[in-house]
């Protein structure tokens, strides 16, 4: 596809992945419009740091008003849809929260699309809506399993795309990002976790070590949405994006202490266990699919986007607090 013709639409532009794919679409010449929570800061989340906010146009508003939802798909080609509340812990506090946004913003996005003509929305899902695995690699065949309000609202979500495509023919593409990491993600998630605190000291608290999970740089992450956004044949479909690697959250620990010359040790703490019905404990995709459809396949190494990660981190350590658990 020549992005230079293209109007893209990012909502959750502001965030971790977001904030990524909105700069690689103006790297490729995209005429990119970010969607960006709207607060009374006027704050763009990481755009306000990005060399390439300044090409994009920022449009503040809220995923769960139909009204700014509407406006700012107006005229835009193509949608990627990437808003959502996305701790699991914090799900268990305010489920009804994650409903609105995750489903009801979600419904905006499809329902607007319709009204707008949109020629493909890429929708984000995430591998917690399988659960933990029945067989492994995991395939887009295998069972949905709500294991926590987010992971239900996240199935929720998927469904309404689904429901779009066969009842209206909207056309989607639902991609199911398995563990991304990398450079700007929250101290919520695991591996920003262990690195602060292994820039801290030398021992690291976790919740259980045993879970294994399949690990995405980024970048690759973000290759595979513009993959996607090339491809409206693959309207309709539900692909993973995952490496087929997986590795237990021990062990990754343990390994990220190996990249930065620490010696840890590894102590649980109850209050960073999940429910025992609720853990996922096993995350390994099948990527076959992302191959045959969109010619995608991950490009960076554990270790090394895990070095890449480390750096930019130890160069933002100031933004982590790895004394707090954060939900």
């Amino acid at each position: 596809m020549n992005w230079n013709k293209k109007k893209v639409l990012v909502t959750g532009a502001g965030g971790f992945i977001g904030s990524h794919l909105a700069e690689r679409l103006v790297e490729l010449g995209a005429d990119t419009r970010a969607f960006v929570h709207y607060n009374s800061l006027g704050k763009w989340g990481w755009l306000d740091h990005s060399e390439q906010a300044a090409e994009m146009e920022i449009y503040a508003g809220n995923i769960t008003d139909r009204d700014s939802v509407n406006q700012a798909m107006k005229g835009v080609d193509v949608v990627f849809h990437l808003a959502a509340l996305i701790g699991i812990p914090y799900s268990y506090h305010a489920p009804l929260s994650y409903v609105r946004t995750n489903v009801e913003g979600s419904l905006n996005v499809f329902q607007t699309a319709l009204e707008n003509d949109i020629e493909l929305v890429v929708h984000t899902s995430t591998s917690e809506v399988y659960g933990s695995a029945q067989y492994v690699p995991i395939d887009e065949n295998h069972p949905l399993q709500g294991q926590s309000p987010y992971s239900a609202t996240k199935i929720g979500a998927d469904k309404m795309a689904e429901a779009f495509h066969r009842s209206f023919e909207l056309p989607v593409i639902t991609l199911r990002p398995f563990n991304t990491y990398g450079p700007r993600q929250s101290s919520r998630a695991v591996i920003p976790t262990i690195i602060a605190q292994c820039l801290e000291g030398d021992v690291i608290q976790l919740g259980n070590t045993s879970p294994t999970r399949d690990l995405n740089y980024v970048l690759d992450t973000v290759e595979g949405y513009i993959a996607a956004g090339c491809n409206q044949d693959a309207a309709g479909s539900v692909i993973n994006l995952g490496t087929g690697l997986e590795i237990s959250i021990g062990d990754l620990a343990q390994k990220i202490a190996d990249l930065m010359g620490k010696s840890i040790t590894i102590k649980s703490k109850d209050e960073r266990l999940r429910p025992k019905n609720s853990e996922v404990n096993r995350l390994c995709a099948a990527n076959e699919r992302a191959d045959d459809l969109l010619g995608w396949k991950p490009y960076y190494s554990l270790s090394d986007g895990l070095k890449l990660t480390i750096d930019w981190i130890k160069n933002h350590n100031l933004m982590y607090r790895p004394d707090r658990y954060s939900i």
